[in-house]
């Protein structure tokens, strides 16, 4: 298994720097451990300057991860510009429902990395 380091990292697309969470394959305890460091990066970057993808892609779910995730949507949302999801169709949608209304931000999902980086870099 990857460490949350290089699952966890800023990489470039388009000329712009962006915050990719690989949380791709994990189990609920991966997927526990790795998810930590998200709002690490997140929160000690400017408010509103985060591009963050966040890349669930055949990983697996359990009440445990949801609530983190909430806590993490939370204290990332004034850091972030804007965030993408790819590879929710294992997250009920019940609770990707809750997790966005209990952030209280938009949690747009697409298909694939490439269709979410581009959303995420093109100009407003």
């Amino acid at each position: 298994m990857a460490t949350p380091e290089e699952r966890i990292r800023f990489i470039v697309h388009r000329s712009k720097v962006v915050l990719l969470a690989d949380l791709s394959h994990c189990s609920p305890r991966e997927l526990d451990k790795i998810a930590k460091f998200v709002p690490a990066l997140v929160t000690k970057e400017p408010e509103a300057s985060v591009l963050l993808l966040a890349d669930f892609t055949g990983s697996t779910f359990d009440r445990k991860n949801i609530e983190q995730l909430k806590v993490a949507a939370v204290l990332d949302r004034p850091h972030l510009k804007r965030s993408a999801w790819v590879g929710t169709e294992g997250l009920p949608h019940i609770l990707y429902e809750h997790l966005r209304t209990f952030a209280q931000r938009d949690l747009p999902t697409f298909s694939n990395r490439d269709e979410a980086l581009d959303w995420l870099v093109r100009d407003e």
